[in-house]
């Protein structure tokens, strides 16, 4: 239901960051009354003020809008002043560079009306204008990490990264959202996605901005920090699947040149190989456990909920079986390791075989070392656990 026309008590807060938006904030600030105005919203304008120093102060305050100075720098940090002191139920946050229709916010507001959590904008569906985004960003750089947003994270959102959005005032709440930067936006959608929030998309356009000075955005290092934001939270894809797929080549290529060395096409692969096999199992265990750790560590915190598919099998992931197979493979390590000292005090200490005895001590020292991972792994594991547990206590 539309709110009712209250100074205190807006239905929809409109909130635009802004630093030196001199040429392009007043037309902005004039579209969005506009549109709440025509549409009988109850609503209001924030612009969260992130130092400017061309006067874009008194733009804004002219235009009636409401300016909240916001001394943290960073497009986050901007953001996150606003909304702290928006009113409304529903809060639009866009930019103030005139290159989103601040006169089209209705599909946002009716769709948050109807119960969604977070509303994003779709420019690749509502038309992007010519000049508006450059070749770099249309064509790799939002298509890539869109993709990898939905691959990682199941996200239903097709434009990652669009800047004009809308969400429930509970909603953000429940977000507690961090980052200071561009990877604001980012972090926004991953956590409504973990959170379970309901997400909708409404197509939007894009026209080229107003401004004669450059953006702010700077395209490498906002896309290497959205693309570190999204690895970061996502433990499976930084971690796990790489940490996997690195044992399963050094098992299969270990496996085969274990019995003896093998020729592939001119070169001969022996038990140099072999040695780099065993260090591939090793390093992709140790990445697996850091999946373990950085998962165990994000429910704790509350970054990321409980998976029931890892659930199942967690339940029988005890310390004490941990520990059973890192003790079994310690000895096992240890065992290869008595009997190839055994074999070489046969030969009276003197020259081995290195193609014969690598074979037996390199999967020995593999054995021992991954048992001791095991055993530290899992006593780490059950001290995550031990604190969760203390705080109910």
């Amino acid at each position: 239901m539309p709110g009712q026309p209250t100074r205190d008590s807006p239905e929809v807060s409109v909130v635009m960051p802004c630093l030196n938006e001199a040429e392009t904030l007043a037309v902005c600030i004039q579209k969005a009354r506009a549109c709440l105005a025509d549409n009988g919203v109850s609503g209001e304008i924030i612009i969260a003020d992130n130092g400017s120093t061309d006067g874009s102060q008194s733009i804004a305050e002219a235009g009636g809008a409401r300016v909240v100075p916001v001394e943290a720098k960073g497009y986050g940090s901007a953001l996150m002043g606003g909304i702290a002191a928006a009113r409304g139920r529903f809060v639009i946050m866009g930019d103030a560079d005139d290159s989103y229709d601040f006169s089209a916010l209705m599909p946002f507001i009716e769709e948050l009306r109807d119960g969604c959590d977070l509303v994003m904008g779709n420019r690749f569906k509502g038309g992007i204008a010519p000049g508006a985004m450059p070749p770099l960003h249309r064509y790799f750089g939002n298509p890539v990490l869109s993709g990898l947003g939905r691959l990682f994270f199941r996200c239903p959102a097709g434009d990652f990264h669009c800047g004009l959005r809308g969400f429930s005032r509970a909603a953000y709440d429940r977000m507690k959202l961090q980052t200071t930067g561009m990877e604001f936006a980012g972090e926004m959608v991953v956590k409504s996605t973990l959170l379970g929030l309901q997400i909708a998309e409404v197509p939007t356009t894009l026209s080229p901005d107003g401004r004669s000075r450059p953006p702010h955005l700077r395209s490498w290092r906002d896309g290497w920090r959205n693309l570190r934001f999204m690895l970061l939270f996502s433990p499976r894809w930084l971690f796990l699947y790489p940490g996997l797929l690195l044992m399963l080549i050094g098992l299969g290529v270990g496996g085969w040149l274990l019995p003896e060395a093998r020729q592939l096409g001119q070169a001969k692969l022996d038990v140099h190989t072999l040695a780099y096999s065993a260090l591939a199992v090793l390093l992709g265990f140790q990445s697996v456990l850091f999946a373990l750790y950085t998962r165990a560590f994000a429910i704790k915190q509350g970054l990321l909920h409980e998976s029931p598919t890892l659930n199942k099998p967690s339940r029988y992931i005890t310390l004490e079986t941990g520990l059973a197979v890192g003790v079994v493979l310690m000895l096992v390590g240890f065992g290869g390791s008595v009997s190839a000292t055994l074999g070489w005090s046969e030969k009276d200490f003197g020259q081995l075989n290195p193609s014969v005895v690598l074979r037996q001590v390199i999967p020995s020292i593999l054995a021992l070392a991954l048992g001791f991972q095991i055993v530290l792994g899992s006593f780490f594991l059950s001290v995550l656990g031990l604190e969760s547990k203390g705080g109910e206590g």
